[in-house]
């Protein structure tokens, strides 16, 4: 089997859930195609993600769109160096046929297979393009993960705290859902609460108390059940584009408000600005949640006041994609990792210590 250079393109599948994703990279991070097939509407009937469904979907999806990707690219499967699949954390179901054809790929044409952790995407995402990863604090917000990472570089994390029910993601589309909103519900909740006020409803904000590992950890099922009440006590108000609104802005905001908050602690517990020589403090933050308003305006304004320096992945990059996928193989494959081709997924990977 040939080994990679570092200078050849590489192949990147991504299907961790229910976008099927396929990229061309080259080294350190130009993008020279990154196309997804989003399957979201078709989900949108059953109110989430079904997994056979969208493994289904996957299958028909994937070879299509990567012949399309290697044409944007204008590159044959012989110029590629390398074959990168999302290997966990996901539904196993869809998780299945993106390495299996990563791996029959990379077989084929005798090049090495990396299987890559999904989160460690996302992690590195901000960064996309730079030769090295800054120290960090990274605050990773998906519909099905919630977590604080200390990053000291490519491979190299520190889990500082995590969602120990609900994700926040997961948190917007239940909450949108009681409230008769579509899927995905976060972005139905970002728009209304844009007029709405945030204080009008103290919907809880669970394990905010300081205490051991200053509460790094997350809980958001409280807050369906809260709201759940709520509505039961106050059903008219949810009938009104003003209260619906404020309702909106107080789901939001209690769910964006701790993220913040948890955030900033993580960064002053990891004692991140007396480790760096120059006192420099970076935070960065990634996931499909990232793209929230109130989440990214917050997080300006916390890394503003506090002189720190924020880290966000563009748009196109918030959501799952295989641009992402790349990019974090290319730090691996650099140094000569590679997977043997009989890995199994691993739909339970956690990245971090």
């Amino acid at each position: 089997m040939k080994s990679y250079n570092g200078h050849q393109p590489i192949l990147a599948i991504e299907s961790s859930c229910d976008e099927t994703a396929a990229a061309v990279l080259r080294a350190p991070g130009e993008i020279l195609s990154s196309l997804i097939a989003s399957q979201a509407e078709e989900h949108a009937r059953f109110g989430g993600v079904v997994p056979e469904v969208a493994s289904r979907n996957h299958l028909l999806a994937v070879d299509p769109l990567v012949r399309r990707a290697l044409k944007e690219a204008n590159l044959t499967p012989c110029d590629l160096g390398a074959v990168v699949a999302t290997s966990g954390p996901g539904l196993a179901p869809a998780l299945l046929v993106g390495a299996a054809y990563a791996k029959g790929f990379a077989l084929a044409l005798g090049i090495p297979y990396l299987a890559l952790n999904h989160l460690e995407g996302h992690l590195l995402s901000p960064f996309l393009g730079q030769e090295t990863i800054p120290h960090h604090i990274a605050l990773l917000v998906s519909g099905g993960h919630t977590q604080l990472t200390e990053v000291r570089g490519a491979g190299d994390y520190t889990l500082l705290g995590r969602t120990l029910d609900d994700a926040a993601g997961e948190a917007f589309d239940k909450t949108a859902k009681l409230l008769g909103l579509g899927y995905p519900g976060g972005i139905e909740i970002d728009r209304l609460a844009a007029t709405g006020d945030p204080l009008k409803y103290p919907f809880p904000k669970a394990l905010m108390e300081r205490g051991e590992r200053e509460n790094l950890d997350f809980s958001f099922s409280g807050l369906k059940t809260s709201v759940r009440y709520f509505l039961e006590k106050h059903p008219s108000i949810a009938t009104s584009p003003e209260g619906m609104a404020d309702l909106c802005a107080s789901i939001r905001h209690a769910i964006v408000d701790v993220l913040i908050q948890k955030t900033a602690r993580a960064v002053e517990a990891s004692g991140l600005n007396h480790q760096e020589p120059d006192g420099s403090v970076h935070v960065a933050v990634s996931g499909g949640v990232s793209a929230n308003k109130a989440l990214r305006t917050g997080l300006q304004e916390l890394c503003r006041t506090k002189g720190w320096t924020l880290h966000l992945p563009a748009p196109e990059l918030s959501t799952d994609n295989a641009a992402m996928i790349a990019f974090a193989a290319i730090h691996h494959l650099k140094v000569g990792e590679s997977s043997p081709i009989g890995l199994e997924i691993s739909p339970q990977w956690g990245v971090g210590k």
